[in-house]
This record gives C-alpha cells, structure tokens and sequence, in this order.
C-alpha cells in the first residue's frame, strides 16, 4: 500500500513539474521596451483646429497615442460655449471626462436639450460603442476622450456631418 501511495505521489509530482515546464515553453517572449512616457502640462499642450468631423469653432490637441491607429489614445477637445455635436456615435467605447466648464450630454438619435445631464469639471460619462448620443458645451469647456482607437465619429443624420455638408451657394 505504501508503494502504491508513494508511486501516485511521484507520479503527481512529475505532472505538475510537466505542468510547470509547458507554460514556461508557452510564455511569451519577453515584451518589448515599454513606450515613451507621456508627461503633459496645461503651458505645453498645443491645440489646434478639431478635425473635421466636428463644427468650426472648437479645438483638438492629442495628449497621447493615435486615436486613428489601433491602441490606446488621449484626446482633448476645448469648446466655446453653446458648440453643439449632433447625435452621432463610435465603433468603439467612448470616455469623456469635464476638465474644466460645464458639458452636457444627451442619449438618442434626436438632440434634446431638455433630457440632457449637466457635468460640471471632474465630471465622466462612459459612453459604450454604437451608442447614439450628442452633446454640448454649457459654458466654456474643455473635455477629455480616452478608450482604443481607431476611433470614428459616425453622425446619425448625414446631413449633420461637417466633412459632407456642401457649402451653401456663394461662399
């Protein structure tokens, strides 16, 4: 009985250490180098026109990563006050958080500023892929999106999008 005991035990033994050396022979090759870190301050960030799916009148600065690739990516958008954003939504998740002003946001696929929540600066919305919502600055007001790109903004109604609207006839 001994015997018996002792041979089941070496025999546990030698599976876990077969275990142990397969996910060792698994594991991936060691990461490559870590990125640049990304230390940003409000005197060194450079803004500049938002691109154009959005209004004239707002501004776009890139604090980290390529919302247009695949990964990560920080973005910052400074608005003036009343600057609307037709409904519209995203292949991917959206995060907003106010860093400074008042930006209001709204759920659906018609604006409503009547049904729409106030997010005073600290304040976040967690917007998931496809989800039709609009928004707009209250006050003045700087947002920042992160979530993984590539990041698109599709508009419910293709005549709110700025990137197709013909100009009107003379201008």
């Amino acid at each position: 009985m001994r015997r018996i005991v002792l041979a089941v035990g070496a025999l546990l033994v030698l599976a876990f250490a077969g275990v142990v050396i397969a996910q060792d022979a698994a594991a991936p090759p060691a990461a490559a180098p870590a990125k640049e870190h990304v230390i940003a301050t409000p005197a060194g960030i450079k803004w500049g026109d938002a691109p154009p799916a959005f209004e004239k009148g707002a501004s776009f600065t890139v604090i980290s990563g390529d919302p247009s690739q695949a990964g990560p990516f920080v973005v910052r958008l400074k608005m003036p006050a009343r600057f609307k954003i037709a409904p519209h939504f995203h292949p991917s998740d959206e995060n907003v958080t106010v860093i400074s002003g008042t930006f209001m946001i709204g759920m659906g696929e018609k604006f409503d500023a009547a049904t729409m929540k106030s997010l005073p600066a600290g304040g976040f919305v967690l917007l998931p892929a496809e989800m039709r919502h609009y928004a707009m600055a209250k006050t003045p007001v700087v947002v920042q999106v992160h979530g993984m790109g590539p990041f698109a903004l599709t508009y419910v109604n293709s005549e709110d999008d700025p990137r197709t609207r013909t100009a009107p006839a003379g201008k």
